[in-house]
């Protein structure tokens, strides 16, 4: 099989090489195609990649090419994997710099970051999508980039059901909460539902029975976890579920704006910085063999270790754990899906996709986040019990500003653009809304014509 990556030069490239050197099973990617705007970054990866198959001593690693040419990269591909970033980590920071500005939050997936984000990656989405669906119609998408919910939506008005979104948040929540139960995360059932990082684990079964209520029952084991020490125990058990981490953001939005507004560096000027020196290291020409896997590594290390500090500050629950700072495993998810659909190997994987029947309070279109069942002919959600009166809000007003944000970058309309800043939860003012609106498009050249 071919795979090719759109943004292959991005930084989280080795991890889904490194489950390839892992899959020795028939039927296998074989060629890998990296895809990048950037050539510096591109041949930094590619070196990277090179390192890894060297480490892993695997004869029959996948062979990888590297171009900047899209047509080309397409052409003959099985399954593409989509993990761009449009404005790069300059324009994550400048998104989190304006909307700290009017004191609301600029996460990049979250709030008015996530709304700039969007209206800035879905016409470049779209418009890959397009290619995709010329040059490579018989391949599966698979979507990664942010903010993958609103992404693989606007992809999906050109791919239909070839294009499936993949977050590793659920993934390492679901495994985390298994493993406090002494269940093995592979045979627990996780109910979870809602959109991509807007999501609840309202139950896990294991061998039937549910063990959530168990858990949420003993504080110290409740606190002994990521999410348990964000958000607390006693407001899990209020809510008989336990969040998404990027719900942090919203039950407690005033103590995490206001411990971002103090921090010395945001995150995304944070990654642009450490990523900056990674490159440049990477990069450098007449290194011995192994030193491009070695600075990765060290990065990488160093990028975990500070995931989502400012909300742990906010909690006043210090640094990660040990126990932690395991990747949630998006490349895990990634492998295993590409192997249901390429050899009918049927599989049940928390997916971003069309919603269909699912949940009653959203259209057959609007993309959710929900255990599917993947087999030969793509991904389909299960059935799920509805969600309760709070969650409905947050998921329905959400779902709202991201068809806003849809229309704003088809249409180029300023109305439209102000109205999916106003109507979020996160952002209080049309006023406010319109400001942002303002230092979004002065900042981004991509937005100039919404002022």
């Amino acid at each position: 099989m071919r795979l090719t990556i759109l943004g292959g030069g991005g930084f989280r490239v080795p991890l889904v090489y490194g489950a390839l050197l892992g899959d020795h099973a028939e039927g296998r990617v074989s060629h890998v195609t990296l895809y990048d705007e950037d050539p510096a970054r591109l041949a930094a990866m590619a070196r990277v990649l090179v390192d890894q198959a060297a480490a892993a001593g695997v004869p029959d690693a996948p062979a990888v090419a590297a171009t900047a040419d899209l047509d080309e990269a397409l052409r003959g591909a099985d399954f593409v994997f989509s993990a761009i970033r449009v404005g790069g980590l300059e324009g994550r920071a400048a998104d989190e710099r304006i909307a700290l500005a009017e004191g609301v939050l600029g996460q990049e997936t979250v709030g008015a970051g996530g709304i700039a984000y969007g209206l800035r990656t879905v016409p470049v989405a779209r418009e890959l999508a397009r290619r995709i669906a010329l040059v490579a119609p018989e391949a599966w998408v698979i979507n990664f980039t942010n903010p993958a919910g609103l992404v693989t939506e606007a992809m999906a008005e050109e791919l239909g059901a070839r294009v499936i979104g993949i977050c590793d948040s659920p993934v390492g929540l679901g495994r985390r909460i298994a493993r406090l139960l002494g269940a093995r995360p592979q045979e627990a059932w996780i109910d979870y539902v809602g959109l991509n990082h807007l999501g609840w684990v309202r139950g896990l079964r294991i061998g039937g029975r549910d063990e959530l209520p168990r858990l949420l029952a003993d504080t110290e084991a409740v606190e002994s976890f990521e999410e348990g020490r964000l958000f607390g125990a006693e407001w899990l058990r209020s809510l008989g579920a336990i969040p998404n981490e990027y719900l942090h953001y919203y039950y407690f939005n005033r103590d995490t704006v206001r411990t971002y507004q103090e921090a010395k560096q945001t995150r995304g000027a944070f990654l642009r910085d450490q990523q900056r020196g990674f490159y440049a290291e990477a990069g450098r020409a007449g290194q011995p063999s192994g030193a491009a896997l070695a600075a990765w590594d060290r990065t990488r290390a160093e990028r975990e270790a500070t995931y989502m500090a400012e909300n742990r500050e906010a909690a006043g629950v210090g640094e990660r754990d040990e126990s932690d700072l395991e990747s949630g495993g998006y490349e895990k998810v990634a492998l295993a899906l590409m192997r249901a659909i390429a050899r009918d190997e049927r599989a049940t994987l928390i997916l971003n996709v069309p919603n269909g029947s699912t949940l009653r309070v959203l259209d057959a279109e609007a993309v959710i986040e929900v255990p599917c069942l993947v087999d030969a002919n793509g991904a389909h959600p299960l059935g799920v019990e509805q969600l309760p009166l709070h969650a409905v809000g947050l998921v329905t007003s959400v779902k709202a500003v991201e068809r806003e944000v849809l229309a704003a970058a088809a249409s180029g309309s300023r109305a439209d653009a102000v109205k999916a800043f106003a109507l979020h939860p996160l952002v209080d003012s049309v006023a406010v809304a319109r400001r942002l609106l303002d230092g979004y498009a002065a900042a981004h050249p991509g937005l100039a014509h919404l002022r």
